[in-house]
């Protein structure tokens, strides 16, 4: 039998996943982590420990992390671009796109169809948080899209 403390942890628990924010983080924010690329490293820094801390948690695509590992490698070389995605993995969420996701990456008005496929992804997944440098090419996005930057001091993290 579980006692009432237990039963209070256990819900707590429950609940703290539950209710769990949810955040896109778009290529960009990643390579500044896992290069280090400065100056864009501290902020992404700051947003991935947030997440290791449990204050929300970071979902990101397989197109994403097939693009950061092409960039890595170029870096780290193989291995050490599976190492870092392997580190990475521990910290965020992958979700796959759909035939539904294609179909109305292909009919948006995104001029980057990259772009298109990332936010229709998200949106599908019941997630209204893109975190990107990259804030030019999601204007046609019907959901908040912010830098890490903007999102930590507008959540008061920083």
């Amino acid at each position: 039998m579980i006692t009432t403390t237990k039963k209070s942890i256990w819900n707590t628990l429950n609940t703290n996943t539950a209710d769990m924010k949810k955040y896109f983080v778009d290529t960009d924010v990643i390579i500044d982590l896992l290069s280090e690329r400065l100056p864009h490293f501290h902020f992404a820094a700051v947003l991935f420990t947030f997440a290791e801390m449990g204050k929300f948690e970071l979902y990101t695509t397989p197109t994403v992390l097939v693009n950061t590992f092409y960039i890595l490698r170029k870096q780290l070389g193989n291995e050490g671009a599976k190492t870092a995605l392997r580190k990475l993995r521990m910290l965020i969420h992958v979700i796959d796109s759909s035939e539904k996701v294609m179909d109305q990456a292909l009919n948006s008005s995104f001029n980057d169809f990259e772009d298109a496929v990332q936010y229709y992804t998200t949106l599908n997944a019941g997630i209204s948080v893109i975190l990107t440098r990259n804030l030019k090419d999601y204007k046609p996005a019907g959901m908040l899209v912010q830098t890490p930057e903007m999102f930590l001091v507008t959540e008061g993290l920083v």
